[in-house]
């Protein structure tokens, strides 16, 4: 795996990045989402496999947390361990800006998702009601931390 590399979001990424946002989820951030993610001032990672991007994120630390927004591998990129090397690049970013916790929600029926975070060693502390937009209503979220 060493021809993996992560790199700063720039705004020439923003198309490719809300493109692949489309293709992953229903309810997929706009490329508004990650630009106003980037003048906030937000950890906007790439992850590349050599010049190919295969995944991308978003991270918000406020004081001493740190919290995971977005966390995609592209398409036919998954379930080949390269979420836990963003995941594993993300916790490295918070902690090195001084973060003694991270944490991030999840919908309750992503189960590729909580066997990640489980994995990572993510740990359920909560839930908030009708979080996500869903087909016809809305979805719980579980709230996971990872001390760090």
């Amino acid at each position: 795996m060493a021809a993996f590399r992560f790199a700063p979001m720039q705004a020439s990424d923003l198309a490719w990045v809300a493109a692949q946002d489309r293709e992953l989820y229903p309810f997929p951030w706009s490329e508004g989402n990650f630009s106003d993610s980037l003048a906030a001032g937000y950890g906007c990672w790439m992850m590349f496999d050599g010049a190919e991007p295969v995944g991308y994120a978003v991270l918000m630390r406020v004081l001493d947390e740190a919290h995971i927004l977005n966390i995609s591998v592209v398409t036919g990129r998954q379930r080949g361990g390269l979420g836990r090397l963003l995941l594993a690049h993300l916790a490295d970013r918070a902690r090195e800006a001084g973060a003694a916790q991270l944490f991030l929600e999840v919908r309750p029926s992503n189960a590729p998702a909580l066997a990640l975070y489980a994995g990572a060693g993510f740990e359920t502390i909560g839930r908030r009601k009708g979080y996500y937009p869903a087909q016809g209503g809305r979805e719980d979220a579980l709230v996971m931390r990872l001390p760090l």
